[in-house]
């Protein structure tokens, strides 16, 4: 597809499908039987002063650790809307003025977060990884990434996995016109629908740079804001021990820990997620997405 926009009437149909993929059921969806803890609503950061509304219901969770491993067909999750209403259609997000920072009020629960691919020499090992401990993350995928790679990018949502915008080509939002941040959203959006059958929900920025127009033009395509409580550095390749020992010292409730699975030498963030998940998992830490 061309750099330039898209036309009015594929425009069209890629914001119908962001509406139809945000109509979710409004209970969890586990790989476990019913009777799982219930939802957990969003809370915008602290400097917001208190929880943010994030639908009537308020969006939830769903767990991803099991007593038992699973085999790839078992392991594959039905998609998220299964269950809702007979022509329910969720209104698209407000438009907020900060991303959400961390998931509260989840429990023992942490989001882990991983930016910047697919790559094929080192995304499929992070699969891997979590699909031997039956968790599930986030995925925020590049869309010129997820065209190079539409298998993995397909291997993750069937994984069960949340795949997020990130943006066409990894940009500082905060230099680009409103037309080029709509560019370089829509484009990605439309890759992924492309790729899996369903827009995304959720949006990251570049760097974590956001403004005005980043927020507006991220919930016009039915996407919430989302950024991270600990950040491992992995991207500057610290060392795999450094990048274990962000994870584990920042450890707690709620918190979205940022990875890489691109973007350069990820060697390190792959052999650190062998070695910090089995510990938060062994120290009662459920390893959760959320969902709207």
């Amino acid at each position: 597809m061309k750099k330039d926009e898209m036309i009015p009437g594929r425009r069209a149909v890629l914001r119908i499908a962001a509406c139809l993929g945000a109509a979710v059921t409004t209970r969890l969806l586990t790989a476990e039987p019913a009777g799982t803890p219930g939802h957990a609503a969003l809370a915008s950061p602290a400097a917001d002063g208190g929880a943010a509304a994030a639908g009537a219901a308020g969006p939830g969770v769903v767990e991803t650790r099991s007593s038992a491993l699973r085999t790839p067909a078992a392991y594959r999750l039905q998609p998220l809307t299964e269950g809702a209403p007979p022509g329910y259609r969720r209104a698209a997000p407000p438009v907020r003025e900060k991303p959400f920072l961390e998931l509260p009020d989840l429990g023992h629960s942490m989001v882990l977060t991983f930016d910047d691919g697919p790559d094929p020499r080192y995304t499929p090992q992070i699969l891997r990884t979590l699909r031997e401990h039956d968790v599930r993350a986030m995925f925020f995928v590049c869309g010129e990434m997820a065209g190079y790679n539409q298998d993995l990018v397909r291997e993750m949502a069937g994984d069960g996995h949340i795949i997020g915008n990130h943006t066409w080509s990894h940009p500082l939002m905060t230099k680009l016109t409103p037309s080029a941040i709509r560019s370089e959203i829509e484009r990605t959006s439309e890759m992924i629908v492309k790729t899996t059958g369903a827009p995304p929900l959720w949006f990251r920025a570049p760097y974590g740079a956001w403004n005005k127009h980043t927020f507006e033009i991220g919930a016009e395509f039915g996407m919430e804001p989302v950024a991270w409580t600990v950040d491992t550095l992995d991207w500057a390749t610290p060392g795999t021990d450094k990048v274990v020992r962000a994870v584990l010292d920042g450890a707690g409730p709620g918190v979205i820990v940022l990875q890489h699975d691109a973007g350069g030498n990820r060697s390190q963030s792959v052999a650190a997620l062998r070695r910090y998940l089995p510990t938060l998992l062994s120290d009662g830490y459920r390893i959760a997405v959320p969902y709207r």
